[in-house]
């Protein structure tokens, strides 16, 4: 059997220095060659990357084969990828760039899972014979292929039995894609999760009870898997006829050209509905990952089904309310009772030196140990319960696969540090006081937001519930947060409606489950931007319901520089009538709305029955008028009792996007050799990886250095560094049209202990 060490899935997250997308773990990024599925036989200097092919697969495959004798052809990908896997000595990478049969060269990167009563808050599962197939069957999904790239899925489980009907195990390479059990390294249970969304058919019924699932396990021990894995159970998973594909998994690359994006894309151009999570990273823009960038995959948010949400208050201060998301694998945080809190650091057992934690909360920062350990040393610490703050901006959605018996959940990286700030100038011990309040239909705070860089379009393309999911895992059932959730909601709902439309391609699909969604308001009472939440609230029985099918279902009118002068700029959308008479329908822009947008849009249109026309929406821009910065609005198509509502989006000037992302680095091949990766989504006049001493934040060395980089991934080795081993904090910097961010991380360098042991 292949190992995979500890990292992120592929399938969730992205190839190269991908940030976990699971709900589940938390660990430290392990690049592609850190994995066995790269060959324990490779030696020091190997490399396996992913190419995409200019013109024919193999002909570019044989002028490898001439051109570099160090590569050894992995996979080729013809299905869905134009290209192939191979292994070759680093050196010769240059070489195989410059191969006219070459049109480009990626790493792998790695992925790994996002997690899942909320079936009927979404209008499915209902028995009445409002929704029926062409036959006047129930809908139920019966007969429709669903393809689950995942971890696997437990056939045995008694609410899935009856549903499983094939599949393929990538990491194995065999035809039994079961969950990893614990003989075989860290169990899994993700994929089964996934599938009971979908169609369990037990004790837990799922959007499409009777769809038949087809199980494509590309994610090993711990959830992990990479690119090539993902893109062949793709391509075997469109081979094998699949009707509907789920990808709960994602990486933090925001591109709309990574590999398993336009994977997803061709498998969309073969017939193939692509549902995919977009990213547990929220809630900042930009957070969207790949594949959830794939313009034509149907990316999905988080949303609140009905739901009690845990906060907490200080005693001594009850105005502020903290917010908490429960850990998954904790205990459930049912405090009815006041409880002393204490701070510890990072949670590193050195950071309990001095600290009584015995029957207390204790409060940690996110990063330098994993979300496991953090709470296995709180355990035995004698903690009641643990709070980890985010070490970024906003939430997060956390938790362990291994149950630990304490209390936990997490914070903002605000309201931790607030939560900090109030114990140290505390002269007295602290306690807080937990509250409870019911909400449904906001957005989970880590639900990633969009747009996407480079086509600017809008992503996600709708949220569907992604909060306390409760659904099947091996000998059981367990509640999980996560996009990974959500996602399963939209391909169970794309199920009903191939049942229902047998001769739609994937495209009215998409248009039939964005058109129908419900349009959510944050708790101010505001109407979540389109990069937030796309079109709106998945609504099934909407969905099925619709008589009009709009699409393309968002718009972007791209971005503009304030000099540029007065431009029109259209876009075309069909407008599809799926009545037996004909109708009349209206659109309306959001005339007046901004100043210096002039919409040229017909006023009405009729289209005959069963029929489709094509109508153009034309933007008459004058950027003098506008303020800089995203524009974002809708347009109104009604007819009939239909109303449909097109988010659009535009920008004035350069957006103000990341200019670095998804950093890794870890151990090379080699002894004292390291490999790091950060990817550019805009290119960089100046790129690189700087060290600071952690605590001080004293400047150290510049490790890496980089000008003129393209747009893409930044990759390398380094070897025998002029710094001593120990733990760094490393600072890593990219400048793109007179814009420079940062991204910080812990590294190690030499093999010091991370989490020194007791005593």
């Amino acid at each position: 059997m292949k190992r995979v060490q500890a990292c992120i899935l592929l399938v969730l997250l992205g190839c190269s220095g991908l940030i976990p997308h699971m709900a589940a773990a938390e660990t430290y990024p392990v690049t592609p060659r850190a994995m066995e599925t790269v060959s324990d036989e490779q030696q020091s200097g190997r490399r396996v990357v992913i190419v995409s092919a200019k013109g024919n697969v193999d002909n570019a495959v044989e002028q490898v084969k001439d051109a570099v004798p160090s590569a050894k052809i992995r996979h080729v990908f013809k299905v869905v990828y134009g290209g192939f896997s191979l292994d070759l000595l680093e050196e010769d990478i240059d070489t195989l760039k410059k191969l006219d049969g070459i049109a480009r060269v990626d790493d792998i990167a790695i992925y790994q899972p996002s997690l899942e009563g909320s079936i009927p808050f979404v209008g499915a599962g209902k028995s009445d014979k409002r929704h029926l197939g062409p036959g006047g069957e129930a809908l139920t999904g019966k007969g429709v292929k669903v393809g689950v790239i995942d971890t696997g899925v437990d056939y045995e489980h008694p609410d899935l039995r009856a549903n499983v009907k094939g599949g393929y195990d990538v990491i194995d390479e065999d035809e039994d894609p079961m969950e990893t059990k614990a003989d075989q390294g860290e169990p899994t249970f993700h994929g089964t999760h996934v599938a009971g969304v979908i169609a369990a058919n037990g004790r837990i019924k799922g959007v499409a009870p009777e769809a038949e699932i087809y199980a494509y396990r590309a994610l090993g021990p711990g959830g992990q898997g990479t690119t090539e894995q993902v893109l062949e159970a793709i391509e075997k998973a469109v081979a094998d006829g699949v009707d509907v594909l789920n990808l709960s998994l994602g990486n933090t690359v925001n591109g709309p050209d990574w590999p398993t994006s336009l994977a997803l894309d061709r498998a969309v151009d073969k017939g193939v509905v692509a549902v995919t999570s977009s990213g547990n990273s929220g809630p900042n823009m930009w957070t969207v990952g790949s594949p959830g960038t794939s313009a034509k995959a149907i990316s999905v948010g988080a949303s609140l089904p009905p739901v009690e949400i845990p906060y907490i208050t200080l005693t001594n201060e009850k105005e502020r309310r903290l917010e908490l998301t429960p850990l998954v694998g904790a205990k459930p945080w049912k405090l009815k009772r006041d409880i002393p809190i204490v701070e510890a650091g990072h949670g590193l057992v050195s950071d309990y030196k001095g600290v009584d934690a015995k029957g207390k909360l204790v409060l940690v920062k996110r990063g330098r140990s994993t979300f496991a350990e953090k709470m296995e040393t709180a355990r035995k610490a004698g903690a009641t319960g643990i709070l980890i703050y985010n070490n970024l901006k906003g939430s997060f959605a956390g938790g362990v696969i291994q149950p630990v018996d304490l209390i936990g959940a997490s914070l903002s990286k605000e309201d931790g540090e607030w939560l900090l700030e109030q114990l140290d100038h505390s002269k007295k011990e602290l306690s807080v006081r937990t509250g409870y309040e019911q909400k449904q239909d906001l957005l989970a705070s880590f639900s990633s937001r969009g747009p996407v860089t480079e086509t600017w379009e809008v992503k996600p393309d709708l949220v569907a519930p992604g909060v306390a999911i409760q659904s099947t895992v091996p000998k059981g059932y367990l509640g999980l947060n996560g996009t990974s959730m959500a996602s399963p909601h939209v391909a169970g709902a794309a199920a009903l409606l191939i049942q229902q439309h047998p001769d739609w391609n994937p495209e009215q699909v998409k248009a039939a489950l964005m058109n129908t969604t419900k349009r959510l308001v944050d708790e101010e009472g505001r109407e979540y931007m389109p990069h937030e939440q796309g079109a709106g609230r998945l609504q099934v029985d909407k969905a099925l319901e619709t008589k009009t099918l709009v699409y393309p279902s968002s718009l972007t009118f791209g971005t503009w520089e304030k000099k540029a002068p007065r431009t029109k700029r259209e876009l075309t959308i069909t407008i599809e009538n799926m009545e037996s008479k004909a109708r009349v329908y209206h659109i309306a822009p959001p005339l007046g709305e901004l100043d210096g947008i002039e919409w040229e849009t017909p006023f009405s249109v009729t289209v005959g029955p069963n029929e489709k026309k094509q109508v153009t929406l034309a933007a008459d821009i004058d950027p003098a008028l506008l303020q800089e910065g995203l524009h974002a609005g809708t347009v109104e198509i009604t007819g009939g009792s239909d109303t449909i509502r097109l988010p659009y989006v535009l920008f004035m000037e350069e957006p103000n996007y990341p200019r670095v992302m998804a950093f890794q680095f870890a151990h090379g091949d080699a002894k004292n050799s390291y490999y790091y990766e950060y990817y550019l989504p805009g290119g960089a006049e100046e790129s690189g990886i700087a060290l600071f001493d952690p605590d001080t934040f004293e400047f150290v060395d510049v490790l890496v250095s980089h000008e003129q980089s393209e747009r893409g991934m930044v990759s390398g080795e380094l070897s025998d560094l002029n710094v001593a081993p120990g733990r760094y904090r490393a600072l890593v910097f990219a400048k793109s049209e007179g814009v420079k961010d940062t991204i910080e991380a812990f590294i190690d360098v030499g093999e010091p202990p991370l989490f020194p042991k007791e005593g």
